[in-house]
């Protein structure tokens, strides 16, 4: 129960709260002119106040942070853990929260706003007794925004969400956690949602850039992994098997003398042959004229030229047998010489073959160190490239699969889900009948809850008819608020005190709003929490409703717009 809000400004209206319901009422003044509205009087200002006090951000652009009050101390005394404290925080030091009257901050009387929420939330939702988990878990801030919705925050669009912007991984673990039900589910949920966003990313990333040539199909890299395996095995052999020689050089180097004195040898066969093919070829050509034919020509001889012919035809027939003789003689020697050559030759090159075999059977069966080094390198090479296939392969294959691995994990949650409502069926029923309870007392055909297992964790819908009027959303919302109370009544847990913003009314019909303030009043007077309402005065009293007098909750307070004191903090800034 909050017993009273003020602040060091000497122009802040302080407001004092008794129990059941307050209603903090702006008015309109009589002179005020349509610009000036009731918007500016503070009613909103004082949810902010709350937040502020139960340990809110107070970010640059806060409210507290504003050059009109950030030197400014605001102040709460209220009930926790059934003692009455007293709470203050200033925007200049919005670190430091002050405390007096406490027994359980260990004597303490100033702690840090971390603390501070620490210990709100071990008070009020004993949160202490959370065990860890990997994941999202319950935290104060998320569940006491049920209980003080923000309009800031935009509150009102529907029951389970107390900010527009909150996702569903955080209020479906904070309403678990409040209705009794396992909220590590929801939390699972999250999980679940957080790997396929980040799949999404990486799928979006994989499909184009310089990731993607990173990344790959698995099928590709499977069979590129496949080879490279192959081929690093076979490395390996190469070098298990290998046996270095240290005259490796040496031999090479014979070898490479051998081939090239052996080619020498050939290539002077060759010309040899073409030698003898020539000569053997010149012996058989060697014909002498026939003697009819040389007595022919020495008779023309003596005809032409006979000064020349002058030698006898005997001598000269001597002459000529004796020269085709030792031409003859001459070319039977060059072809023995040439054959003599080519012989010697072969026999040189069938020993220098010989030997060169010897020698390359050695290079073959041995290497030389640098290969043997070049060896290594290449099978630590090609162990890495295996190991990066192997890698992206699995990303590959990881990427890929991971989408079936979170459709079963999501098919597994909802069995979860569906199992533990089935578990905690009472606590379940209790918040369905809880809120039907109070719909139906403000409306003829009354609304229900229902919290359905789907494959996106539990939804929250409420059915009722006319459901899409804003005014009928908004009672929903109350309807919902009202529930979580009584829940938290029955069960010893919450602040203690449900506090509705105006705008919660907004397009609410006179009769249903009335009819909501009394249902709120009885309510509060059953299960003894605090409510407090800020309410335009004109919509306030435009209904009644029998045996309730809204005016018996009015606070003394009042504020309004029309002038330039009227509003919470006594001027406008």
């Amino acid at each position: 129960m909050i017993h009273r809000i003020y602040s060091s400004l000497a122009t802040f209206k302080a407001l004092e709260f008794k129990s059941g319901l307050n209603v903090l009422i702006a008015q309109k003044e009589a002179g005020a002119t349509d610009k000036q509205t009731r918007n500016r009087a503070g009613k909103t200002s004082l949810i902010e106040i709350v937040h502020f006090l139960t340990g809110s951000d107070a970010g640059e652009d806060s409210l507290f942070r504003s050059d009109a009050l950030d030197n400014a101390l605001f102040g709460m005394a209220f009930d926790l853990g059934g003692e009455k404290l007293r709470v203050e925080r200033s925007g200049h030091q919005k670190s430091k929260i002050h405390l007096e009257g406490d027994s359980f901050a260990k004597g303490k009387t100033s702690i840090s706003n971390s603390e501070w929420v620490e210990l709100l939330g071990e008070k009020l939702f004993e949160l202490h007794e959370v065990p860890e988990y990997d994941g999202r878990v319950p935290t104060f801030r998320s569940l006491f925004a049920y209980f003080v919705r923000r309009q800031l925050s935009g509150p009102f669009t529907t029951p389970e969400k107390q900010a527009n912007m909150q996702q569903p991984g955080d209020y479906q673990v904070a309403l678990l956690f409040l209705l009794g039900l396992d909220w590590r589910i929801a939390s699972d949920w999250q999980k679940v949602r957080d790997r396929e966003k980040t799949l999404a990313e990486l799928k979006k990333a994989a499909g184009a850039g310089a990731f993607g040539s990173i990344v790959g199909k698995a099928s590709v890299l499977r069979t590129q992994l496949t080879v490279a395996e192959a081929r690093l095995t076979d490395i390996k052999s190469q070098v298990a098997s290998f046996r270095v020689l240290p005259q490796y050089a040496e031999l090479e180097a014979e070898a490479d003398q051998l081939t090239r004195a052996i080619n020498d040898l050939s290539n002077a066969n060759v010309i040899d042959a073409a030698t003898i093919g020539d000569l053997e070829r010149a012996l058989q050509a060697e014909a002498p004229p026939s003697l009819a034919d040389l007595q022919s020509i020495y008779a023309e001889a003596g005809v032409a030229l006979p000064s020349v012919a002058i030698k006898r035809y005997e001598d000269v027939r001597s002459f000529h047998e004796s020269v085709i003789r030792n031409r003859r003689d001459y070319l039977a020697g060059e072809l023995d010489t040439a054959k003599q050559r080519v012989a010697v030759r072969e026999q040189e090159r069938v020993r220098l073959d010989a030997r060169r075999a010897v020698v390359m059977g050695v290079l073959q069966s041995h290497g030389a160190l640098d290969q043997f080094s070049q060896l290594q390198g290449e099978a630590v090479r090609m162990e890495a490239a295996v190991e990066s296939l192997r890698q992206r392969f699995e990303a590959a294959a990881q990427l890929e699969g991971t989408k079936n691995e979170l459709e079963i994990e999501r098919n597994r949650l909802t069995l979860r889900l569906r199992r533990d409502f089935a578990e905690q069926r009472t606590r379940l029923s209790e918040a369905i009948l809880a809120f039907e309870e109070t719909s139906k007392r403000l409306y003829e055909s009354a609304g229900s809850m229902t919290v359905e297992e789907t494959s996106n964790g539990p939804v929250f819908k409420f059915p009722m008819q006319g459901s899409r009027s804003k005014g009928i959303k908004n009672m929903q919302i109350f309807c919902f608020d009202m529930m979580l109370m009584r829940l938290c009544a029955k069960h010893g847990m919450g602040p203690g005190f449900l506090i509705h913003d105006s705008h919660l009314f907004d397009g609410v019909d006179g009769r249903q709003l009335i009819s909501a303030l009394k249902v709120g009043a009885e309510t509060a007077a059953e299960l003894g929490f605090q409510y407090i309402v800020t309410m335009n005065e004109d919509d306030a009293f435009k209904e009644t409703a029998a045996g309730f007098d809204l005016r018996d909750h009015v606070l003394p307070t009042v504020l309004t717009d029309a002038k330039e004191d009227g509003g919470l903090f006594g001027f406008r800034f």
